[in-house]
This record gives structure tokens, sequence and C-alpha cells, in this order.
């Protein structure tokens, strides 16, 4: 008996190639841009370790959990480490990188998240990126978590090595991710005798047995239900638009935050701007004597396909998230996220307003 996603007929080069060419347009950038075939730290991680190595120096951003491991990784390299950390309720700012990058010109790498789903925040990466660029160092960017959900121009914003992964805004699959490369990086991560070689890691690998091969023939078998999921989110965005994508992401943050205030009962937005948070994910702090993962299993009982998580390692007694990204990006998930919320609140005998939160909702989207 056949079945439709186990018989599937080979991934040819020239197909994996047309979806690079679909991953680039969605960047805006003309640099050449690798599938991986893994989650997205195999590039993040692939590209630290292909640019760092001793003698070199990084500024690494941290605003939330994914800054703190690019910091131990390019330590692990044995690059000296400027850590600029940032409270995870707000934004870095390009005045901030400047100064970091005055008070250290040895600084030739800059590693930064764009949006930190984890924490809720985003980073305005136009103005970091042309800081970076006028002070000479390589600018590495996770995207993992913006892309699709707020504008990436790759190439306008100067950005070397820009990851992503579709498991989020694009609403695929994790196992499968990208980043594109400029001419800089390449020449950065030959010229580096520490970068990874003859491995799953090795962007290098890429370049030689794929790109400078005039793509082909591909290294190995491609993980091919990822890839054809990944070329499927394609086809999903271009239909109903990317700006409309985004705009339809920007609009749950909106309305989350809005609905939020308006129930009550000490629920606060965790990032305390609204231009400083994340369109994925709206982190709320739970009010006074409250646990944040005890109230997130209350109100994941009537429904527990609700996309509500509490937040990670210290913050899981005091964030919850609502993660509004990819299909979850709607109205209906806002109000019944909230709703849901509100319930559980009132099982504490906390007094909310669930009929000002939906009307906040309504009138916000």
């Amino acid at each position: 008996m056949t079945h439709p996603l186990l018989d599937l007929a080979p991934l040819t080069a020239g197909r994996f190639a047309a979806i690079e060419r679909r991953v680039a347009a969605l960047l805006a950038t003309e640099h050449d841009v690798v599938i991986t075939q893994g989650e997205a730290l195999l590039p993040l991680e692939g590209c630290i370790r292909g640019a760092a190595r001793p003698g070199s120096t990084a500024l690494n951003v941290v605003t939330g959990p994914y800054g703190q491991t690019f910091g131990d990784w390019l330590r692990d390299c044995g690059a000296e480490v400027v850590d600029l950390e940032v409270p995870f309720h707000t934004a870095v700012t390009a005045a901030e990188i400047d100064r970091a990058l005055i008070d250290h010109p040895e600084i030739d790498f800059v590693s930064l998240v764009h949006a930190e789903a984890a924490t809720g925040n985003t980073n305005p990466v136009a103005g970091i990126g042309e800081v970076v660029r006028r002070h000479g160092a390589l600018f590495m960017l996770d995207a993992v978590a913006s892309v699709a959900a707020e504008p990436l121009l790759v190439d306008a914003w100067g950005v070397d090595l820009c990851v992503i992964g579709a498991q989020k805004a694009m609403g695929g699959p994790a196992g499968v991710s990208a980043v594109s490369v400029s001419p800089r990086a390449w020449e950065r991560l030959a010229a580096n005798p520490s970068a990874p070689r003859r491995s799953y890691l090795s962007l290098l690998d890429w370049k030689q047995r794929w790109i400078d091969a005039g793509r082909t023939a591909l290294p190995h078998a491609p993980a091919q239900l990822e890839m054809l999921a990944l070329d499927a989110c394609l086809d999903r965005i271009e239909t109903e638009g990317l700006a409309t994508v985004m705009a339809r992401h920007a609009s749950a943050a909106a309305a989350t935050r809005a609905g939020a205030l308006a129930l009550g009962g000490g629920l606060t937005p965790y990032v305390h701007e609204a231009p400083d948070a994340a369109p994925v994910a709206t982190t709320l702090r739970a009010p006074e004597g409250v646990d944040a993962s005890e109230l997130v299993t209350r109100a994941l009982d009537a429904d527990p396909s609700l996309p509500l998580i509490a937040g990670g390692g210290a913050l899981a007694s005091t964030m919850i998230r609502v993660n509004h990204y990819g299909v979850a990006a709607t109205r209906e998930v806002v109000r019944s996220s909230l709703a849901a919320l509100g319930t559980a609140l009132g099982a504490y005998g906390i007094t909310v307003d669930q009929e000002a939160a939906d009307e906040a909702v309504l009138e916000t989207w």
C-alpha cells in the first residue's frame, strides 16, 4: 500500500536549489543561502564555530537565553567575548551597540537575536546593522523567531550571517533551517583554521560541495519531508502575502497586550514598552503570589491546544508566554488564550474583567 508521506520521489538537486532561491527572496538577499538539515541551532552553532577563533573578539548581545548560549559557544571557540546584557523586559539600542564598539575597537564579530520569543522582546536590527557596518565587524543575526513576523532585510541591514527556522511565524516544521552567508562571511570562514570542516556543522563543506560545484549534486540525502514542508510554508506565505502575514502577527501581539491589560487581575506585560515587544509571543508577568507554571496548567485544563506556556528556567514561576505565531496568530486564538487565563485567575479568587478583555482584543485587532 502506498503512503503519501513515505512513498515519495527523490528530492532533486534542482528542487532543493529552487527552495533555496525562495528562501533568499523571503530574506531580501542576494547572498548565498544554505538550507541546513536540522533545527536552527545547527546553523547557529555552525556560524559561530566558523567565524570565532582564538584571537578574535566578539560582542555578544544578550536579551534572552539564546544570547547566553551564543556567549558560551564563542568562549568555547577561544574568542574573547564582550557581553552586552540588556534587561529581558526591554530591547537593546543601536546607541548601546555603538558605545560597546567604541569602547572595544578590537571587536570583529557581533551576534544578536532579532526577536527573543522566550522573553518576548525584539531588537531594532536596521539601526544596529548600520552601526556594526560602520565599525567593520561581521554581523550574525538569529532571525528564527522574526522571519515572516516582522521586516527582515538582510542585505539592506548589512547582515552577514542570518539564520532562520521554519517552526515559528512561517508555520512549518522545526527540522529544517537556513542561513544566508555574505561574501565577507565566506572569506572569514575560509580564513579560520578552526572553522569546522568535514563536519555536519561546516558551512564551508556546503560551499565547496554544493555551491561552488554548481548545485548539481547534493552532498547528502536531504530531509525530504521537512524540505517539502518548507516549500509548502513558502507557498502559504506567498499566497497570503508576506505583508499580510506580518500584519497578522503584529495584530496578534497588539491585541494580546491590550487584552491582558484590560483583563486586569494583576496580569501585566513583561516587556514594558510596546515597541520593544516581539510580534511572535507576548510575555506576561503573573500576579503577585501566583505561580506562573500553575496558572498556565490551570488555563490549559479546558483546552490543552492553546499556545500558552510558562517562562523557561528562572522565569518559570513569574512569566507566562502567549505564543501567537504561525497558524496561532489569529484573533480567535488570542481571545481564547486570554479567556483561559482569566478563568484560571478566577480560580485563585482574583477578580478579572473578561468582557473588557474581549472588547479590547476586538477593538485592537
